[in-house]
């Protein structure tokens, strides 16, 4: 218990000196859950009190957030699932407040940003699932009106992100080829 209570009090420590510095900071190693809590509370606290330099919290938070972001997305997350481990594990409740941009945004600038939409693939996810039913299953017509129907949420999704340019105009749903893009 003891042990416990001085890590958390070096890290507080740590943390003060981070926010009383006036100089720029270079971080050894990303903050701790806890800490990116500590850090978006004291920003609240602060933004009504203006006692502390609000650039310094927001500069550090800023640099967490975006690290943690790019971190989860190199593990293959979603941007909705990364959302939701940001606002369940550190206390983040909408990244756009903290660091001006959502997440797809920050992903793109550094790079990661997935090569189809999400709501797309989804869908495809979908579409590969009833397809793998209807082959052990071939006699359940429900699953073959229900595969048209997602099938035909596919094409139109794809017109629409083709005419946005945020899939390529070749871009084309086939079915012999989506289990490949949902694995």
């Amino acid at each position: 218990m003891n042990q416990i209570f001085l890590l958390l009090l070096q890290d507080c420590q740590l943390l003060l000196q981070l926010i009383t510095q006036a100089s720029l900071l270079v971080l050894s190693k990303p903050l701790k859950p806890y800490l990116l809590l500590l850090l978006s509370l004291l920003r609240e606290l602060f933004q009504t009190c203006k006692l502390l330099r609000l650039d310094l919290i927001n500069s550090i938070l800023l640099k967490q957030v975006d690290e943690s972001i790019c971190k989860f997305a190199k593990k293959g997350l979603t941007p909705s699932q990364i959302g939701v481990i940001l606002r369940d594990s550190h206390g983040i409740p909408q990244v756009k407040s903290v660091t001006g941009n959502k997440i797809l945004r920050i992903l793109k600038a550094h790079g990661l940003a997935p090569e189809i939409p999400e709501d797309l693939y989804h869908l495809i996810k979908k579409a590969v699932a009833i397809r793998k039913h209807l082959e052990r299953n071939g006699k359940y017509k429900d699953s073959k009106f229900r595969l048209i129907l997602v099938e035909s949420r596919i094409h139109r999704l794809a017109r629409y992100y083709k005419k946005t340019k945020k899939l390529p105009p070749v871009w084309k749903y086939e079915f012999t080829t989506a289990s490949t893009l949902v694995a």
